[in-house]
């Protein structure tokens, strides 16, 4: 169980989170098309503070889009509920999901003419992948099961439906001992974690898989920014399966894992076993943004007002 916050703003109105329900024909639930996204508001000097919310916001939006999916929700206004979300439940440090949904409107395959509802739900959440993880590093396992090809899904579109895969990867990793699975796509190219993009460290520069069936993540293009104002080479390449395994370090980036160092791939260590410097220094650079520490980025970082929405 997750320590949500006492208030849901639920298509319009705020709910206390006890009753904010839905029917058991509620079409998403049916057919698996849901939008959602993730944001962490972090806990600086300065108070609670999101991060990349214009991103993330502007993502959520832009996925509905791709799946057709009517809001009638523009992402300033999205990121104003989700401030106001934050400030009624008086988080200082919280998780956030937008999760936009077919309601009970119709039963059936056709979508055309409905309107999304949109929920915003916050929850107090740690470490996705473990304190320890974070600081030691976590075992992987390569899945059985492949990562969608991008003219079979949408994978641009952050849609709850194209999380089944991940789900199967994910239990089949956990089954076996490990702690995360890493997929491969159509062609077996290595391209994802279960929710994660990945970065693998050769030659002293970091290398991530391009755009196609990756979901481009805004903490994976956070790790490419600051790893380039910090001199560290960015490439964008293709990565065979056994290439991680001879790469001096391996790490995960997302906004649930933030920087999670991978020590181990299918039994065979990665570099030393242990989170190597690029690895450190990211996770470091990451987490003084996140907590207002590092000059310069204060434009990621959203404040909460006395009242988001007056």
């Amino acid at each position: 169980m997750v320590d949500m916050g006492k208030f849901v703003w639920l298509n319009g109105d705020w709910v206390e989170a006890a009753d904010a329900n839905v029917s058991i024909l509620t079409h998403s639930i049916h057919y698996g098309l849901s939008i959602f996204d993730g944001i962490r508001c972090y806990q600086t000097g300065n108070g609670p503070k999101v991060f990349r919310l214009r991103e993330h916001a502007q993502r959520f939006c832009d996925s509905c889009k791709i799946v057709g999916m009517d809001i009638e929700l523009k992402a300033e206004e999205l990121e104003a509920i989700i401030l106001e979300t934050i400030r009624r439940n008086g988080h200082k440090a919280c998780y956030i999901r937008p999760l936009a949904f077919y309601g009970d409107d119709r039963v059936g395959l056709n979508t055309l003419g409905m309107k999304g509802r949109v929920a915003v739900i916050t929850w107090e959440w740690g470490a996705y992948l473990g304190e320890e993880g974070l600081l030691k590093g976590i075992r992987c396992k390569t899945s059985s099961y492949t990562r969608h090809h991008p003219n079979i899904t949408m994978t641009r579109a952050k849609v709850g439906g194209n999380y089944v895969n991940s789900q199967m990867a994910k239990a089949e990793a956990l089954a076996d001992g490990y702690d995360e699975a890493l997929l491969l796509d159509p062609e077996g190219f290595l391209v994802e974690g279960s929710g994660e993009n990945i970065f693998i460290v050769e030659d002293s520069k970091l290398i991530t898989p391009p755009q196609g069936s990756i979901l481009p993540g805004i903490t994976r293009d956070t790790v490419m920014k600051l790893a380039r104002a910090e001199g560290i080479p960015v490439q964008e390449d293709r990565l065979t399966r056994d290439r991680p395994l001879i790469a001096e370090e391996f790490f995960l980036s997302g906004t649930a894992a933030e920087i999670t160092p991978v020590r181990e791939i299918d039994r065979r260590v990665i570099g030393s076993g242990s989170p190597g410097p690029i690895t450190k220094r990211i996770q470091e650079l990451f987490f003084k943004v996140v907590g207002g520490e590092l000059p310069g980025y204060d434009h990621w970082l959203t404040p909460i007002p006395p009242n988001a929405l007056s």
